[in-house]
């Protein structure tokens, strides 16, 4: 009994997340058979759950999510490696903060991706237009919320750097990074489904790379539940990723 109930409290907020989404399936099912939402519109959602096999023997998804997956995680590495040392710098430069700060938050209101003519004029059809219009769109949440971490650390524990005598670069990497670490991961949960949506958008756009064009395909054809299997499909993978940068997070801060 005591290892049920654990079992049970540890995992509630996943199990609630699950008896929702199943009760939210069961009333939607309802809705479709009877007519109140039309079927042309939203197919039934055992039939979507039934399309999943299809789809990944007859249409490749597994393949295709590849090629996605690529596009993506070279975007995100991306984003990693400008957004945080980015926003390092404007924390620690009040003048260029000042005069930036407003324009990367203006970037994360911007519709970028309607601009992808013009990064298929400079790139051509071609993965890098995909990668470079993700970039720019998951840049904006880790740069932000970096300087927002970098801000709210505590002054006794800067002093307290200060007065070991280390050095700026030790300061940064033995107590300022650590302590921003949860806004930081914060920045990069959003800023790596920002890049994943917009990898997905932008293939659907060019019909080019993986997952995108699949979803076109199918909305093309007229295959309900096929679109929607393969949407759901894109969903799974983001909530996946948003549990994977947890659990990162958790083995960076054991003690969190």
């Amino acid at each position: 009994m005591p290892a049920r109930q654990s079992f049970a409290s540890r995992y509630a907020p996943e199990l609630g997340g699950v008896a929702i989404l199943l009760g939210l399936a069961v009333v939607i099912e309802v809705l479709v058979r009877t007519a109140v939402i039309n079927p042309f519109l939203m197919p039934r959602p055992s039939e979507v759950t039934l399309a999943f096999e299809r789809i990944i023997l007859e249409e490749h998804i597994l393949s295709r999510f590849l090629v996605t997956a690529g596009e993506a995680g070279t975007a995100a590495l991306l984003v990693a490696l400008i957004g945080i040392p980015f926003g390092a710098l404007l924390q620690g430069r009040l003048l260029l903060r000042k005069s930036i700060e407003t324009w990367v938050a203006a970037l994360a209101a911007a519709p970028i991706v309607l601009a992808y003519p013009l990064f298929l004029v400079i790139f051509g059809r071609s993965p890098w237009t995909i990668i470079a219009i993700a970039v720019l769109s998951g840049l904006p949440p880790v740069v932000l919320l970096t300087i927002e971490g970098l801000d709210s650390i505590r002054p006794a524990l800067i002093n307290t750097g200060r007065s070991l005598r280390l050095s700026r670069w030790q300061l940064f990497w033995k107590i300022m990074f650590p302590a921003a670490l949860p806004s930081i991961f914060a920045g990069l949960r959003i800023g790596l489904i920002f890049t994943l949506i917009n990898v997905v958008g932008v293939e659907f756009l060019i019909n080019f790379g993986g997952l995108g064009p699949l979803i076109n395909e199918l909305a093309e054809r007229y295959d309900l539940p096929g679109t929607y299997a393969a949407i759901c499909f894109v969903i799974l993978v983001s909530i996946i990723v948003f549990i994977i940068m947890e659990k990162l997070e958790q083995w960076l801060q054991p003690g969190s």
